[in-house]
């Protein structure tokens, strides 16, 4: 560790010295060019400043624009002032000009290397934040997962015991009932572990997504597909823009946000109403509304519905399934898209509303 550190040092020290020789040379070769049309050493003394802005900007400690402010003033006085190749400070107006410069250099270094330091510090502060939230997301998503694969696995459990254990004294009546159950529940722990993987694949990614442009009616439409391969008897209404709507992507993951928002509509709104399912578009970004006619949330769970609690957590465990991971995951994918999600109320009802960003769709 110790060595590691050292190197460290040593490496950071070559790069400064290497930035600090580099722009006084540079501001040095420039002068001798303009010295013999610029006579004025306060002309000359601006590239030097110039220089010891860029030494600021690119170097991370304060003695190298320290040295480079006496440096420069030294230089100044001895190639581009009266007497030239000789240090002299004793003429009239010499000394006070060149201690206004070197305060003034040293003050630019000073304030560069010091916003520097302000910068890093707060992109360190915003780095923690990020990981926080994502601790936080992490610990709500295992809340989540908690209840609502226990109420499936419980509800699956019970009605295999009861099949096994009363057996002879079933109809195939409620026979074919407790295997539509497990049937049910089974599906709803696939969906589950569909939604895992999703998150899965977006954290491998360092939270990033792979986005390729995709057509939004098409995927759209795969969405409610496949919905409805899982609830043949749901009722959804689709309008999209008639413009053919390009935009940059993950396919799989945003069908899997559209799916989770439409069975919740399913599940939660107790309504025997069509969902919608909208899409509008900006210049800037693509909006997707689902709309359901039923309950509504509550006012308190506004707030805290893409947390990952569940919508059901003061039910019982066999209960309708709660909202809480399926909701905590459209979260994650869609800040990953660098997109916005938010839920209300629309007064006969709810509405979820995703946005996406519509640049880079000619990337």
């Amino acid at each position: 560790m110790e060595k590691q550190r050292l190197s460290l040092i040593g490496r950071r020290f070559l790069y400064n010295s290497i930035v600090t020789v580099g722009a006084l040379s540079v501001a040095t070769i420039i002068s001798f060019y303009f010295h013999g049309v610029i006579y004025r050493s306060l002309n000359i003394a601006l590239l030097y400043i110039l220089a010891i802005l860029v030494i600021g900007l690119l170097s991370s400690d304060y003695i190298c624009g320290g040295v480079a402010a006496l440096t420069s003033v030294i230089l100044i006085n001895y190639w581009f002032t009266y007497p030239f190749s000789k240090l002299d400070f004793s003429l009239s107006g010499y000394p006070m000009t060149f201690l206004v410069m070197l305060t003034l250099s040293l003050s630019i270094s000073t304030i560069m290397i010091h916003l520097k330091e302000k910068t890093r510090i707060l992109k360190e502060q915003e780095g923690q934040l990020i990981e926080a939230e994502k601790e936080k997301m992490r610990a709500n998503l295992l809340r989540a997962v908690s209840h609502d694969l226990r109420t499936p696995l419980t509800s699956i459990i019970g009605a295999g015991n009861t099949y096994i254990e009363n057996n002879s004294n079933l109809s195939e009546e409620e026979k074919l009932q407790l295997v539509s159950h497990i049937l049910e529940d089974s599906n709803w722990l696939l969906e589950m572990v569909e939604n895992l993987l999703s998150v899965t694949r977006i954290q491998n990614n360092a939270a990033r997504v792979k986005k390729s442009l995709e057509p939004v009616e098409e995927v759209v439409s795969e969405a409610v597909f496949r919905l409805k391969k899982r609830h043949p008897d749901s009722s959804i209404k689709v309008t999209v823009p008639d413009e053919f709507l390009m935009i940059p992507m993950d396919a799989i993951l945003i069908e899997q946000v559209i799916i989770n928002l439409l069975e919740n509509a399913i599940f939660h709104s107790q309504s025997t109403e069509s969902i919608q399912c909208v899409v509008n578009y900006t210049d800037d970004q693509v909006s997707f509304h689902i709309i359901d006619y039923g309950v509504g949330i509550p006012e308190d769970r506004l707030d805290t519905i893409f947390d990952g609690s569940s919508y059901t957590q003061n039910l019982s465990s066999d209960s309708s399934k709660g909202m809480g991971i399926g909701l905590c995951i459209c979260k994650t994918i869609i800040v990953a898209h660098n997109g916005t999600i938010t839920a209300r109320n629309h007064g006969r009802g709810a509405e979820f509303v995703f946005t996406l960003p519509r640049e880079g769709e000619n990337d």
